[in-house]
């Protein structure tokens, strides 16, 4: 993300949807809150529209952890905007005081695949449902790719990751690179092992165990993992029957 871009777009929409309360006079008298945002509605959903994109990336949560005011004055907005301008001015120093200046991962940054898959409900903090459901657009992302329907999951995988010659009615996949040697050979059996082991240990659960909820780190390894499938399966060609 273009930190001053995003900056500048956070504070733009902060002082648009700023609010002012109406003068008294003319014998007009307000009495109580009747502050009103100083920006033209029209300007500030117009705004809103990018900001929200931006809000995504810096406060993922700011739906749900963000209170709004219940009146319509776009209070949730500014207040999380407010807060992303903080959280992005200071992410260096607060990575650097709270703990080690390590690498991060962003959901954002995953395969489309994944991420379109889970985005809705992992804003929502419905961890686990969103692993699951990215779990799923694989799988259709697999299916269509092969041509496919009669299998899913693990025996999707096998089939398709085969070393065998494909056969009528089941084109085979081959990871980018392959040139049909040792490593090659390889490669695809990981890549089974790997979808058996997702599917079986990270899928299963997350499709059964609905009362138990996944902290947001844990399952955010699991979306990096779905990620990696995403990938092996979106790189790879087909060779038709």
């Amino acid at each position: 993300m273009d930190n001053d871009w995003a900056l500048e777009q956070l504070r733009a929409f902060v002082a648009l949807s700023e609010l002012k309360q109406p003068r008294s006079g003319g014998g007009v008298v307000f009495v109580g809150d009747s502050a009103r945002p100083v920006g033209s509605h029209a300007d500030i959903v117009a705004a809103a529209q990018v900001i929200e994109q931006i809000l995504d990336r810096a406060l993922p949560r700011w739906r749900t952890e963000v209170e709004d005011d219940g009146r319509k004055r776009w209070t949730r907005h500014r207040d999380a905007a407010r807060r992303s301008i903080v959280q992005i001015e200071r992410q260096e120093e607060l990575a650097t005081r709270l703990g080690e200046n390590a690498p991060t991962l962003s959901a954002a940054s995953l395969h489309p695949w994944v991420w379109d898959g889970a985005k809705s409900l992992w804003q929502s903090g419905h961890f686990r449902e969103s692993v699951r459901a990215a779990s799923v657009a694989i799988n259709a992302h697999l299916q269509n790719k092969v041509g496919r329907r009669d299998l899913s999951e693990q025996p999707l995988f096998q089939e398709a990751f085969s070393n065998d010659e494909p056969k009528p009615g089941k084109p085979r996949l081959r990871p980018a690179g392959d040139d049909g040697g040792k490593t090659a050979l390889s490669v695809r059996r990981g890549i089974v092992a790997f979808a058996e082991g997702s599917y079986a240990a990270v899928r299963n659960p997350a499709s059964h165990d609905l009362c138990l909820e996944l902290e947001e780190s844990i399952a955010l390894e699991q979306l990096a993992a779905f990620s990696m499938l995403a990938r092996w399966v979106d790189e790879s060609s087909v060779v038709p029957d």
